[in-house]
C-alpha cells in the first residue's frame, strides 16, 4: 500500500521505499501488486509493479482489491501513515498483514504502553503524560514542568506539534489540536532543552536488530526530524554514548517484535540517553541512509517481512563508512514572502539533498549548495548570538575574520567579541535606528547571517531579519553547530578545493572496505 497522496511529512521517501519493496518482491519471484492513488510517484509508473491498482487507500476499496487477488501478504509499513491507519482494521477482516504486526506499531503509539515497556527494558525516557481536555494536559504540564512539547498522536510530520512554554498559550494549542485529532489524546513530553538529537534507522527480524545508520542532527533540539540537516557518521557522540545508543535501539526491536524496519529517535542531554520516539516501519530518512551506505535498506527489509532472516539476507552488521554524508532540508519559504522562517516541531520542508564528501565541512558546504544556500568564500557575515552561544561563537568569529571576512553584529555580540580580541563592525537591530542590519542586508554587505534565537520573545524579534534572507537568498545559519560546520567547510575548501566523484565510487569504497575485514 502507498502513501496516497503527497504533503509534507509524508512524500517522495515513502514512495522510495514502496518502489525498492516493489524491486524486492520480484527479484524474490513475488508478483507485486501496488495500490495508490498518487500520479506523480514512480509507484504508479506503469512499467513499476507488475499490477497498479489507481484507487484511494480506504479500508473499502483495499479490502475490495484483496478480495479479489487474495495476496499472500500486504505490506503496510512502507507507505506513511496513510495505510498504518487502515491496518488493524484490514487484519480485523482476516488480510494477512506481513511484517511488523499492526498491533506492535499500535502499541508503539499507546504511551502507557510505551512508558511501560521503556521501564521494563531500564530506558530513560522524558517525563510525560498523555490528556483529552486542557485540564488534563495542564495537570501534566504541571507535574512535569514547562516548557513541554506536545502533539496529537497519529498525525503526520509533526503537524500541530509544538513547544509550550506557558499555561495560556496550552490553553490557545488545546482549542486548535483537538479540532485536529478529536479522537486521539494529546501527547506532553517534557522538552528538553540543549539536548542533541540523533536518529537511528535499523532492520529487525525479531531475532537480530541491525542497524542500518545513526544520524546527529546539526540542528538544535526542538526542530522536527524532517526539517533538520543530520551527519553520518555522528561528530560529536563519545563511545559509550553510541554504545548505548545500539543497546537501546536493539532492546527496542526485540520487545516491540519489530520484523523490518524501524525508526528510532533519542536525545542526548549530560551524559544521558532518553528515548523521544519509536516508529516500527519506514522513516523518511531510508532513502538518505540507503544512499549513503550503499545498501538498499527498504529491499532488506522487505525480504525479511516475506520471512527471511538478515543472516540468510547477508546483511547482519552495521556498515562503517569512512566518508561524511550530509542531509539537509529543502525549505519552501522563498514561495511564501513575509513568512517567519523560524523552523519548530512542525514539519515544513517540501525536500532534502545530500552532502558527500570525504572531508565532513565539504560535505556540510555541498549539502547547502544542493538546498540553494550556497555558502560565500567572501564577504560580509552578520552575527548575532544569545547568551548560551556568545562563548562558542569566539572561535568561529575568529575563524570567519581568518578567512578575509567582514563581521558585522549587534550590541551584545559586539562588545562579548571585542572583549575576547575580535573586532567587529556595530550595526543597529532593526527597531533601533539607521542602517540597520536590513539595510546591509539590501545593500549586499551581508551575505551570511548566524543568528541563534532562545525563546519566545528573541524568535520573534528576529522575524525581520529571516525572512529578509529569505527573500534575498542569503545563506541563514540558526545554530552553533551549523555555524562550526561552515567554518570548517571553508578551512577544507581553502586546503583541498572542491571534490566531486560519483556515488557508486563511494560505495565501491565502502565494499572493498567490507571485504578487507572479513
Amino acid at each position: 500500500l502507498g502513501g496516497g497522496p503527497n504533503r509534507i511529512g509524508q512524500g517522495i521517501e515513502v514512495d522510495y521505499c514502496c518502489v525498492q519493496a516493489v524491486f524486492a518482491l520480484q527479484k524474490m519471484g513475488y508478483e507485486a501488486i501496488m495500490v495508490n492513488s498518487n500520479p506523480e510517484t514512480v509507484s504508479t509508473d506503469y512499467d513499476t509493479a507488475d499490477k497498479l491498482y489507481f484507487e484511494p487507500l480506504t479500508v473499502e476499496d483495499v479490502m475490495n482489491i484483496c478480495d479479489l487477488e487474495k495476496p499472500d501478504g500486504v505490506i503496510v509499513q512502507f507507505g506513511g501513515q496513510t495505510p498504518l491507519n487502515l491496518a488493524l482494521k484490514l487484519e480485523a477482516a482476516g488480510v494477512p498483514i506481513i511484517g511488523t504486526s499492526p498491533r506492535s506499531i499500535e502499541l508503539a503509539e499507546d504511551r502507557k504502553f510505551f512508558s511501560e515497556l521503556l521501564s521494563r527494558l531500564d530506558i530513560p525516557q522524558a517525563e510525560s503524560g498523555t490528556g483529552f481536555t486542557y485540564d488534563e494536559t495542564h495537570e501534566i504540564a504541571e507535574r512535569i514542568g514547562y516548557p513541554v512539547m506536545v502533539r496529537p498522536s497519529y498525525v503526520l510530520g509533526g503537524r500541530s506539534m509544538e513547544v509550550v512554554y506557558d499555561d495560556s498559550t496550552l490553553k490557545r494549542y488545546m482549542v486548535e489540536a483537538v479540532k485536529v485529532s478529536p479522537e486521539h489524546p494529546i501527547l506532553v513530553d517534557k522538552f528538553l532543552e540543549g539536548a542533541i538529537e540523533v536518529d537511528v534507522d535499523a532492520v529487525c527480524d525479531s531475532e537480530q536488530v541491525v542497524i542500518a545508520a545513526i544520524m546527529e542532527h546539526i540542528e538544535e533540539a526542538g526542530i522536527h526530524s524532517g526539517d533538520s540537516a543530520c551527519v553520518i557518521p555522528t561528530r560529536t557522540l563519545k563511545p559509550e554514548i553510541l554504545e548505548t545508543i545500539r543497546d537501546y535501539t536493539k532492546k527496542l526491536g526485540k520487545g516491540l517484535d519489530v520484523r523490518g524496519l524501524m525508526n528510532v529517535q533519542y536525545a542526548v542531554r549530560n551524559g544521558t540517553v532518553y528515548v523521544l520516539e519509536v516508529n516500527p516501519r519506514a522513516s523518511r530518512t531510508v532513502p538518505f541512509v540507503s544512499k549513503a551506505i550503499g545498501k538498499p535498506v527498504a529491499q532488506v527489509a522487505t525480504q525479511v517481512m516475506t520471512g527471511m532472516t538478515l543472516k540468510e539476507i547477508g546483511f547482519t552488521r552495521e556498515i562503517k563508512i569512512k566518508h561524511f554524508a550530509v542531509k539537509e532540508a529543502v525549505l519552501p519559504f522563498l514561495k511564501f514572502p513575509g513568512a517567519d522562517i523560524v523552523l519548530g516541531p512542525e514539519m515544513r520542508s517540501t525536500g532534502e539533498v545530500m552532502g558527500i564528501d570525504m572531508n565532513y565541512g565539504l560535505a556540510y558546504l555541498k549539502s547547502q549548495a544542493g538546498a540553494g544556500g550556497r555558502i560565500p568564500k567572501e564577504g560580509g557575515v552578520f552575527i548575532s548570538v544569545n547568551d548560551q552561544h556568545k562563548p562558542p561563537c569566539v572561535k568561529i568569529a575568529r575563524k570567519f575574520k581568518e578567512h578575509g571576512f567582514t563581521i558585522y553584529t549587534t550590541l551584545g555580540t559586539h562588545k562579548f567579541l571585542a572583549e575576547n580580541g575580535i573586532e567587529t563592525t556595530l550595526v543597529y537591530k532593526v527597531n533601533e535606528a539607521r542602517p540597520h542590519v536590513v539595510d546591509l542586508m539590501i545593500d549586499q554587505s551581508i551575505n551570511l547571517i548566524i543568528n541563534t534565537p532562545s525563546g519566545r520573545v528573541s524568535r520573534f524579534d528576529e522575524k525581520a531579519i529571516r525572512s529578509n534572507a529569505i527573500s534575498r537568498n542569503i545563506p541563514l545559519i540558526t545554530t552553533i553547530a551549523a555555524a562550526n560546520a561552515v567554518v570548517e567547510g571553508l578551512d577544507a575548501y581553502r586546503i583541498h578545493k572542491r571534490t566531486i566523484k560519483a556515488l557508486q565510487d563511494y560505495h565501491a569504497e565502502i565494499d572493498a572496505t567490507a571485504e578487507d575485514s572479513q
